[in-house]
């Protein structure tokens, strides 16, 4: 989202490719963030662009007819993350982010009835660059247990 953004057809009528401007509405719609405790637009902790309130998230969708905003370019712990009472979601797929977060990566699927289901990717377990094999060092490690199916969940999106 964007302070800037008044129309759909200002996104559609973005180049691309393109490189990200330091302001203005391409480098919102990259770097805007959802915060709980803004209402309208604040300043954004990144160092760039903005945050946005539950009230703009409503705002929007109110505007253009829709029901949810799904965006992205954000870490979330869970792969997954509700903001503005389930009216934006973002997705964050890549798990263990940069070997920095703990974090799960999330896929969103939409069916033809607009229902949204969530599978979340669990991070893989760290493996230390060097391995001790202590009194039985001869002797190979044992496996790691298969990993488990991923919980998924699910939620209706649609006009109400």
């Amino acid at each position: 989202l964007s302070p800037d953004l008044q129309t759909m057809e200002q996104i559609r009528r973005i180049m691309r490719p393109t490189d990200v401007p330091d302001t203005g509405l391409l480098c919102d719609l990259l770097w805007s963030d959802p915060d709980k405790e803004t209402q309208g637009w604040g300043e954004n902790d990144r160092g760039v662009s903005f945050t946005f309130g539950a009230d703009v998230v409503a705002k929007f969708l109110n505007r253009h007819d829709m029901d949810l905003i799904c965006r992205a370019h954000q870490v979330v712990e869970d792969g997954y993350e509700f903001f503005a009472k389930r009216q934006l979601v973002t997705l964050f797929s890549a798990p263990n982010y940069c070997g920095e977060f703990d974090n799960a990566g999330g896929m969103m699927s939409v069916d033809e009835s607009l229902m949204c289901s969530f599978q979340i990717l669990k991070p893989s377990e760290k493996k230390p660059k060097y391995q001790y094999g202590g009194l039985n060092s001869g002797r190979p490690l044992t496996p790691p247990r298969a990993p488990t199916a991923p919980p998924q969940t699910q939620a209706k999106v649609g006009k109400k």
